[in-house]
């Protein structure tokens, strides 16, 4: 009787030269699908590097600090601003969209902070002064709980706190709000926060990318950066308030018309005539002090926020197509 030995069949040459070429395959797929998973997170946060060129530098009162994110034991840095207002006034987390960093976001924190906001704001890992390479869905969600850890130590007091995000920081904002539902939810704690807003967002990344592309292409099963929004604004425990432009051309406002319906009461749309995806705040400033006033009753030093009249920046056209993020939803240059 013979014994079967697995080494005759590795010495006919045609199984070898198939079982090395299954090897080479295999690696050359995991290396080609690494590759296109970095060049699909870059496509999506388009990270623009250094300062926007209409920053016009930090206001006096603004402190600078670093956040430390510990993953896979390593340990990287968080640049942050820390933007104080009065006296008791509510604090709020700050999370921006693609593109550009803290310095690109200067006019929209200053209106938050006119209004009587303090505001944390945030540069993810990948963006600014902040450690990192390319950011993904899963290190901008560390970052974001990260900061929300600092802010509830620079404000206690959960009736102060909001979590806002603009554009697919909005989709960040909303995945932190689930999380620490959830978490309250399971030692039945009271809301961590006193509300939830999100502006100029999308429902999925999926949904955006079919927005800008044909409708037979599966996006939904190429895509490992998801920002399933819908599905987790559902989970959020807290007063959430929905701001839109509704001339926006690159998110359109009805990504949050299918928020809003998703999302639990209380809850509050605003779509604003007139307004594109970065000036909501500023052409419907009056409707944005009176939603956050009205539907958070918030008061700062027993008065209620005050309505902010920023001058008009002069616009430039906005980004070619090429140059826009994957999901296509940052202007050039904020309105």
């Amino acid at each position: 009787m013979s014994i079967y030995n697995p080494l005759d069949l590795w010495r006919r040459p045609v199984i070898r030269r198939v079982t090395i070429g299954a090897g080479v395959v295999t690696v050359l797929a995991v290396v080609g699908c690494a590759a296109i998973q970095t060049r699909e997170r870059e496509l999506t946060f388009r990270v623009v590097p250094g300062t926007a060129s209409w920053y016009s530098g930090l206001p006096a009162d603004v402190q600078e600090m670093d956040l430390p994110v510990v993953a896979d034991g390593v340990t990287q840095n968080v640049h942050a601003w820390w933007w104080p207002a009065a006296e008791h006034a509510p604090a709020l987390l700050y999370l921006h969209g693609a593109r550009w960093n803290l310095t690109g976001q200067l006019f929209r924190i200053q209106q938050l902070h006119e209004f009587g906001f303090s505001v944390l704001a945030i540069d993810y890992r990948g963006f600014g002064k902040s450690d990192g390479d390319v950011p993904s869905e899963k290190t901008v969600y560390e970052d974001a709980a990260v900061a929300w850890k600092q802010l509830t130590e620079l404000e206690p007091d959960p009736n102060r706190r909001f979590i806002y995000g603009h554009s697919l920081g909005g989709a960040i904002a909303i995945d932190l709000a689930a999380r620490i539902s959830d978490e309250s939810a399971k030692t039945k704690a009271p809301a961590p926060a006193r509300g939830l807003v999100v502006e100029s967002s999308f429902t999925t990344l999926a949904d955006m990318a079919r927005q800008l592309t044909w409708s037979w292409v599966p996006v939904k099963l190429l895509l490992t950066q998801t920002f399933d929004s819908v599905d987790k604004i559902a989970r959020v425990k807290m007063p959430v308030l929905i701001a839109h432009g509704e001339e926006d051309r690159y998110v359109p406002a009805r990504f949050s018309e299918r928020l809003y319906e998703a999302a639990p009461e209380p809850k509050k749309l605003l779509l604003v005539k007139g307004a594109s995806h970065n000036d909501s705040m500023r052409i419907g400033n009056g409707e944005y002090k009176a939603a956050l006033h009205e539907f958070f009753g918030l008061t700062v030093d027993e008065s209620p926020l005050q309505a902010v009249s920023l001058p008009r920046r002069k616009l430039r056209s906005p980004a070619p197509a090429a140059e826009r993020s994957a999901i296509g939803i940052e202007a050039a240059t904020p309105r």
